[in-house]
């Protein structure tokens, strides 16, 4: 056994200045590190190699002197074997913090979307149950669960509450023009229509934000991350996940553009319903109240459409 360590004692010497001129000359062959530095190369090979190695020499010669030819071959190779380990376990290790960072950070964005959802909802929201529809639902109400649904199912309840806020709203102003007209005349009618109209407008941008999301779906932005936080990249696929990585980030820029112009059409909904709630529709002013509710709703649908126009 002492004549063994003996001979690895010796080949583990006599590797180390080879070692030490290929890492010379580049780096990444003697050193397992990522990011190899010259100065590792002594601090390896001209210290503690040699130092491990005079201390089993030392050790051997308990036993005198006879080293043996397995001892020899296997200080020889102990070195490459040895690169192959460390470099294996660090590739294991950089993986695992990887992967505990993206679930971190997937964590950290459901904590974030959570909060965002709580924010987004608002005294007396009236939710949605995309699966039961209320009864009697239009077509309108039974657009919005449509995109709750796709929306939830997609991940994304931050979003998936606008489509309540939408629903509360729109309820609230037909509510209001039942209390100020009779289902049967012609300004309700009309007023019903104006706020379907910009009501419906919102459910397109909702629709929209609905195909970008999906859209965007199989693209993992962590993974696109982690592959582009790596240096051994070439620059093809350097290239072709940053494009990936644009592609995902544009989407989710015109999902929130989406989302911040419904924001136009929810204010012009409370204007309406304010406007219309302040409105006289006593017998003797019947007419003319019908006119300027229809006023009201005109200049309601009016502003919407300049706030979506805006960049």
């Amino acid at each position: 056994m002492l004549g063994f360590l003996q001979g690895f004692a010796y080949g583990l010497w006599l590797s180390c200045l080879p070692w030490f001129i290929a890492g010379l000359i580049n780096p990444h062959i003697a050193l397992p590190t990522a990011s190899p530095r010259r100065w590792q190369l002594f601090l390896r090979y001209w210290l503690a190699i040699p130092f491990l190695a005079f201390l089993l020499w030392l050790t051997s010669l308990w036993g005198g002197f006879g080293p043996s030819l397995a001892g020899w071959l296997t200080g020889l190779v102990a070195i490459p074997a040895g690169l192959f380990v460390e470099r294996r376990w660090r590739r294991w290790q950089a993986a695992w913090v990887a992967r505990r960072a993206a679930v971190d950070r997937q964590a950290g964005q459901e904590q974030a979307r959570a909060e965002a959802e709580r924010r987004a909802r608002e005294a007396r929201l009236r939710v949605l149950d995309p699966d039961h529809p209320p009864a009697g639902a239009d077509d309108t109400v039974r657009a919005l669960c449509r995109i709750k649904r796709a929306l939830q199912e997609q991940g994304r309840r931050d979003l998936a509450v606008q489509a309540d806020r939408l629903y509360s709203r729109y309820t609230h102003v037909i509510s209001v023009l039942h209390g100020r007209f009779d289902a049967e005349e012609m300004a309700f009618r009309r007023a019903l229509g104006l706020v379907r109209e910009v009501t419906g407008s919102a459910i397109e941008r909702l629709e929209r934000a609905v195909s970008l999301v999906a859209g965007a779906a199989p693209i993992d932005t962590n993974f696109v991350r982690r592959r582009l936080a790596e240096t051994s990249l070439d620059a093809g696929e350097r290239r072709a996940l940053e494009r990936r990585l644009a592609l995902a980030e544009d989407a989710e820029r015109q999902v929130r553009e989406a989302v911040a112009a419904n924001e136009a059409a929810l204010t012009a909904l409370d204007d309406a319903a304010v406007s219309v709630s302040r409105i006289d529709t006593g017998p003797s002013r019947r007419a003319q109240a019908a006119e300027e509710a229809l006023k009201e709703l005109h200049r309601f649908a009016a502003r919407a459409s300049q706030y979506e126009e805006r960049p």
